[in-house]
Parts: C-alpha cells; structure tokens; sequence
C-alpha cells in the first residue's frame, strides 16, 4: 500500500506504534486538530482491540495536584476536576 493510499486511521495507528503521542503531537504531525485526533483514536482503538496488539493510554494528569483519575482517558480535559486548575496535561496514546 502507498503512503498516499492509507487512511488517517491508518497512518495515526502507524505512529503511535512507532511511539508515544499526545493528541496535540500527533494533531502537528497529520495537520489535524487535537480533537479532531481522539476522534479517531477512539476508532484506532476499537480496531486494535480486534487483534494481538494493546491500545495503552497514559491518563491526562493535573499539574498543579497530580489527579489522573478522569473518567474518560480519551479526553482532552480542559481543567482539573479535584483542584479546577487548567493546568492538565493531555493522555498519551500508544499501541504495543
């Protein structure tokens, strides 16, 4: 297959198998927004879950107090639930 011919899906997946990425990194590399990355890493996700790899995510954690139990780990949290500061840093992904 061409590089041109893979999917966004594809070529995310290829990435976070060569290495760990945050959503921001991986959003720099496929000219994409962060969002728009976890929508499709919750895709890349489910797939992977098919097959003998694992999808591992790094939580995100709160910088100021050091909260990393969030809800959902495919999120881009805008501000620490325990102490409100917007100091988070996002989860990183990566398929083993």
């Amino acid at each position: 297959m061409h590089e041109a011919d893979e999917t966004t899906r594809q070529k995310l997946a290829d990435a976070l198998r060569a290495e760990p990425a945050t959503p921001s990194e991986l959003a720099t590399q496929f000219d994409l927004t962060p969002h728009a990355v976890v929508g499709h890493v919750e895709h890349v996700s489910q797939s992977v879950a098919d097959g003998d790899e694992q999808f591992l995510v790094a939580p995100p954690t709160c910088r100021n107090c050091g909260f990393d139990d969030y809800d959902d780990l495919l999120n881009l949290p805008s501000r620490c639930p325990d102490c409100k500061s917007e100091s988070v840093d996002e989860p990183t992904f990566t398929i083993e």
